[in-house]
């Protein structure tokens, strides 16, 4: 069908869905190649194409003093009948040449708007992207031709299935269905979009696919069986099918025949309209059918144009044998004269042209989505050449800012200003290309609801676009979509369900990343996200919770005042000061007695006070260390332990020295054991022990360390030492001390008195030594906090030992005894004695 103008536009329609080829003999001519099977929705195609022409030729604004006009031809659904029509659109000749030079026939179109096919698409844009004429495609959606390299010219309105699988897998991922079966038909148009889906569907939707079956042509019973034998056995619920109608009617037979039910179908744009699925007989299995669409749109005027239609008006080809008169005669069941041989006879009704078109139900012009990609294609081309002849001269973007001309215009230079279009439409859809040759696209979602009256309505519960701004979107009215389950609920189409949070995705061994075991985190680590692939380990200072979904502050750990430990070594303290403090007021307050006044009381004042300060420096080893504490507490313990042992050295000292000049030759000796020389020595004692913690704290000072190696789920407070060093040297001069005490008073203890205190001393450093030998290696041993309370517990024992050792028998003489604290019975002489 053909219609004049200044620009001519090519157009292919699938106006007959089959072809008959000639049986070709080597004695006579072939009969010509016939169309068959007049294919309605085909015609509207190509008639939206000429509506689109009509509207922009009366547009005064889009193209002024240009008229349009278009060579429509019809594919016949066979690639070599489509193919040959593009050449003849790109070469502007028909098959019949005169007898001149000239040829008869159309001039050479400027851009081409089909085809329906992408196989067919393929071979056109192989060879006509060579002359780079732009060819608009309306139901191409091969992936394969975005392939800009290979594809130069082709362009099209509808979006490709990379899109369309994209947009499957949006769905998929919004209702949660990872797992998934796939059946495809075998072609360009199933191959490529199962490649699609089993490279994105795990990186973007997070699932995969349970199996992925072709479809064959044609009714192959056995090969069907095993398909639908495979969907029955599967444990995915959700069904994607991308291929033609045809494959699905054959499906369908064999899942009736099987009485496969409970699946949630998803239909490509290929069959998700197909009203020859939509029966009685297949709703109650196909039910709840989610798909994608072309984007429905509103062409006003359409209707009215095509109620216009008219074989008189159109009849204009030479052949007799045009699109119109064809419809007319589909439409009325009538033959145009001269009728096929026997039509009469067998009671055909012959057209006469008069039909009333408006007694017929057509045109259907309510759900136009294949009519509203060829209305964008053609306007998309109008406003390509609206723009090239708008081009001011000088400031073109040819060679030497030159711009195209009606008279002078080639194919590529509208190209060039087709892939620069950029249009909204009368609905609001914006047209534009990128650089692969693909507009805008948007789909939208139907849904098949199945009516308590036992029909089928397909409605549309959303749409998926992508723009240049926002990207891709999904937009879902969840109300009303129809679920054919008796929950009425979405199905639940898992191979394994979501790990919680606190745990992770171990893969099953063979099986689809979708199969998986879920694995609690192990300690110290968390997964705060459902179906985390990994665990991640808590910050230092932090532990996992018993879910294992979060960290928590990790416990502490320290000696404190709080735990029963604690409060039985701060008792324990305070009872050894205290005693200390008793001890001390009995002894001034009997200060004149001969007991306290033997060996130097002041000495034994001093030794009192030491013990207190032994007592209470085990405080500082309790409680959540600081800088100060952790200074302090070894120091204080390390001074007031040699304090305490000097005393007793120098006790020690006094009872060798007053019992030697006792003896003849020895009154010299008693001169070095004076009130002074014994506290100058006890002082000199001190300080050397002084010296060393001073030098200890300046050179490495102890520090309040958080140590997390004891336990793992825990934070030790401990003091380190930081001299190992300078903790030994201050621990070894108080064993060098006490051990010099204990070997003196062990010498002087058989000597020949009454109340012999080197007895006392030999006993005290027995069990002060003995308690320090035993605290190195339970010290060493113990982690934690149980170092602090083995270390106090070693402070309160030997201050105990000496406190008792050195003092219980005095205080049992002073306030029990009190005959026997005299001089004689001190001395040994009385009958006390």
């Amino acid at each position: 069908m053909h219609k004049p103008g200044d620009v001519i536009l090519g157009g292919l329609f699938e106006v007959h869905y089959t072809s008959v080829f000639p049986e070709l003999t080597f004695t006579s001519e072939p009969n010509p190649l016939s169309c068959q099977g007049f294919d309605l929705p085909g015609f509207r195609h190509a008639m939206t194409m000429a509506f689109a022409i009509d509207e922009i030729n009366k547009n005064t604004n889009l193209l002024p003093n240009v008229t349009l006009g278009y060579s429509l031809y019809d594919n016949c659904a066979t690639l070599v009948i489509g193919f040959s029509a593009a050449l003849t659109l790109a070469s502007g000749r028909k098959k019949d040449f005169l007898q001149k030079e000239t040829c008869l026939g159309t001039l050479p179109v400027l851009g081409i708007v089909g085809d329906s096919f992408s196989t067919f698409s393929i071979a056109t844009s192989d060879v006509i992207g060579l002359f780079k004429l732009p060819i608009v495609s309306y139901f191409a959606t091969c992936s394969c031709l975005s392939n800009r390299q290979r594809f130069p010219s082709f362009f099209r309105t509808i979006p490709s299935d990379a899109f369309q699988v994209r947009a499957m897998i949006q769905i998929l991922k919004h209702f949660g269905w990872t797992w998934a079966g796939l059946l495809i038909s075998d072609d360009d148009y199933g191959v490529h979009a199962a490649r699609s889906f089993h490279s994105d569907l795990g990186p973007a939707g997070g699932g995969c696919l349970a199996y992925t079956e072709l479809l064959p042509w044609g009714d192959n019973p056995a090969e069907l069986r095993r398909i639908v034998d495979v969907m029955r056995k599967s444990t995915a619920r959700v069904v994607i099918v991308f291929a033609h109608q045809i494959h699905m009617i054959y499906l369908m037979e064999e899942v009736v025949r099987q009485n496969v039910t409970g699946l949630q179908w998803m239909a490509s744009e290929a069959w998700s309209s197909a009203a020859v699925l939509q029966t009685p007989h297949l709703i109650p299995y196909l039910g709840g059918t989610l798909g994608i669409a072309i984007r429905r749109g509103e062409i006003p005027g359409l209707r009215d144009f095509l109620l216009q239609i008219s074989p008189d008006l159109h009849h204009n080809n030479t052949d007799g044998n045009s699109m119109v008169n064809q419809f007319w005669e589909h439409t009325f069941q009538c033959r145009f004269a001269p009728p096929p041989a026997g039509w009469v006879e067998a009671g055909g009704e012959l057209c006469t042209g008069q039909e009333v078109i408006e007694n017929v139900e057509f045109p259907d012009v309510s759900n136009l989505r294949p009519e509203y990609n060829i209305y964008k294609a053609v306007y998309a081309l109008a406003y390509a050449l609206d723009d090239m002849l708008r081009c001011v001269a000088g400031t073109g973007p040819f060679i030497g800012h030159g711009c195209a001309t009606l008279q002078t215009v080639e194919q590529w230079q509208l190209m060039y200003y087709l892939e620069k279009v950029n249009f909204t439409t009368t609905f609001g859809d914006q047209v534009s290309f990128d650089e692969n040759g693909d507009a805008l696209p948007i789909y939208d979602i139907m849904n098949w609801v199945w009516l308590p009256d036992g029909r089928t309505k397909v409605q549309t519960v959303g749409e998926v676009k992508r723009s240049a701004f926002k990207g891709e979107e999904l937009t879902l009215d969840e109300d009303k979509i129809f679920w054919n389950l008796e929950s009425k609920q979405p199905p639940r189409s898992v191979c394994s369900e979501s790990c919680p949070p606190g745990s992770r995705m171990a893969r099953k061994k063979g099986k689809p990343l979708c199969c998986f075991d879920c694995i609690l985190c192990s300690e110290g680590k968390i997964s705060n996200q459902t179906d985390s692939m990994e665990c991640t380990s808590c910050p230092e200072y932090f532990w996992s919770s018993p879910q294992r979904n979060h960290c928590v502050p990790k416990k502490t750990e320290f000696l404190s005042y709080h735990e029963p430990l604690g409060i039985c070594l701060t008792t324990t303290s305070l009872l050894g000061t205290f005693i200390c403090i008793v001890v001390l007021g009995i002894f001034i307050h009997h200060r004149s007695t001969p007991i306290v006044r033997a060996n130097n009381s002041e000495l034994s004042f001093l030794l009192l006070v030491s013990l207190k300060l032994c007592f209470l420096c085990s405080l500082l080893f309790i409680g959540r260390p600081k800088l100060w504490t952790c200074q302090l507490r070894h120091a204080a313990f390390g001074i007031s332990f040699v304090l305490c042992v000097s005393c007793i050295l120098v006790k020690t000292m006094v009872v060798l020295a007053v019992f030697r000049a006792s003896k003849p030759g020895g009154e010299s000796s008693l001169k070095w054991f004076g009130a002074v020389q014994q506290r100058g020595t006890v002082l000199l004692l001190t300080s050397v022990q002084a010296a060393i913690c001073t030098a200890w704290l300046v050179s490495a000072s102890p520090v309040p360390h958080k140590n997390t190696q004891y336990h793992s789920d825990k934070i030790v407070y401990e003091c380190v030492v930081g001299s190992t060093v300078g903790f030994a040297v201050l621990l070894g001069y108080i064993g060098l001390l006490a051990v010099l005490s204990f070997l003196l008073a062990f010498l002087a203890r058989n000597l020949p008195d009454s109340f012999n205190e080197a007895k006392l001393i030999t006993f005290s450093m027995l069990i002060f030594c003995a308690v320090w030998v035993a605290f190195v290696p339970a010290y060493i041993n113990s982690p934690g906090k149980y170092a602090d309370a083995v270390e106090v517990f070693a402070i309160l024992a030997s201050s105990f030992g000496l406190l008792v050792a050195l003092f219980g028998p005095k205080c049992y003489i002073i306030l029990l005894k009190p005959e026997r604290n005299t001089k004689n019975a001190i001395m040994g002489r009385g009958t006390t004695q």
